[in-house]
């Protein structure tokens, strides 16, 4: 196992945060909303904590959420302008649809806003065999990278949602898998996007409006995804930003999905500021160098470290340096130097890796 150094440093509302003055605040008091929903949780998405919790590791089913993984993975691992045609499998499935004709030939992109916006079943399925060259195929990349982003209480069998038994996952994990998306720039902007403008030829279906109100009815909603069957009930994630502070909030089998959404988004914006930690490729503090030009290296994040916290009270923020043994030149810019723990009140809240930001020959 390689040696680490690490190194405490104790901010107490000081140096990186802001001092507050005058008389010592009070903490708000106000308890969280009632929801409907019989499963949700809502995290701070910049350090990834819960501020919010119900049922959140139960067994759920997630209907049309799902399509969150298969736009990710259409993204990640396909050409946006690339004419998909359309198979007699794709064409025929059941449910909400952007009704694709056998022999269709449509841009990739223009099958993930399909997916996203209008929920297109039939866009799943022809963006699975586009990408896996298969429906079970792509299924195996769904779970793999699912896997990846820690959502381990996840298993998929297909790509658009359709009741099975055994496709199922938790509201932590469509947390996770959420979370993970939406640092995808393209899959940000398809998730927030209001509607879209295909040129499918005379008499197609070429105009797509997004089905999530969120994006058009919350002050600062940026997405992400509707969902509903009758196994699942009504399913819906939804993000948010406002003053730095962006959220995911996550509910399913909620009669009253929407409002759910927005009362417990109301009660984190109300509750909660976020603190600047350390500003993105800014250096935060200088390393020493062996067998270099220069003795010493700087080192800070990539972007700006944010952390939440309780709005009108006295917090104590502590950072935690943990830095990799080797710090032998050669030295290149965004060469992983360690990563930063940031506790609140003492309680660890989450980490960030921490980079060279200068080369060393």
């Amino acid at each position: 196992m390689r040696k680490i150094i690490i190194i405490i440093l104790i901010i107490i509302l000081s140096g990186f945060i802001s001092p507050s003055y005058g008389a010592p605040a009070v903490e708000i008091q106000k308890a969280p909303p009632a929801v409907s929903a019989q499963n949700a949780i809502m995290i701070e998405v910049n350090s990834g904590e819960v501020l919010f919790e119900k049922n959140a590791d139960q067994k759920s089913y997630p209907a049309s959420i799902t399509k969150i993984m298969t736009a990710l993975l259409a993204i990640e691992n396909g050409s946006p302008d690339k004419p998909v045609k359309i198979s007699e499998n794709a064409a025929g499935v059941e449910g909400s649809s952007i009704y694709l004709a056998p022999g269709e030939k449509i841009s990739l992109r223009d099958l993930v806003y399909g997916l996203m916006l209008r929920s297109g079943n039939d866009a799943a399925i022809a963006i699975a065999e586009e990408i896996g060259g298969s429906k079970s195929s792509f299924v195996i990349m769904m779970n793999k990278r699912a896997r990846e982003m820690g959502a381990c209480n996840t298993n998929f069998v297909n790509p658009n949602g359709l009741h099975d038994p055994e496709h199922y996952t938790t509201a932590r994990d469509m947390a996770m898998i959420s979370k993970a998306a939406m640092k995808n720039p393209e899959f940000k902007k398809v998730a927030s996007t209001k509607s879209w403008v295909t040129d499918r030829g005379e008499g197609k279906y070429n105009y797509f409006y997004n089905k999530n109100k969120v994006v058009y009815q919350y002050d600062g909603g940026t997405g992400i995804k509707i969902g509903y069957t009758k196994a699942a009930g009504r399913t819906l994630v939804a993000s948010s930003e406002r003053n730095g502070m962006e959220l995911i909030c996550v509910v399913m089998n909620a009669p009253d999905w929407f409002r759910d959404t927005y009362a417990l988004m109301d009660f984190a914006y109300q509750q909660y500021e976020t603190r600047m930690i350390a500003q993105g490729q800014r250096p935060i503090k200088a390393v020493s160098i062996q067998g270099g030009m220069k003795s010493f290296a700087m080192i800070g994040p990539r972007e700006d470290i944010l952390c939440p916290v309780k709005k009108e009270t006295d917090s104590s923020i502590s950072v935690v340096y943990v830095l990799t043994d080797r710090r032998k030149a050669p030295i290149q810019r965004w060469q992983e130097a360690g990563y930063l723990k940031i506790y609140v009140n003492g309680d660890y809240l989450f980490s960030k890796p921490l980079y060279y930001l200068e080369d060393i020959e």
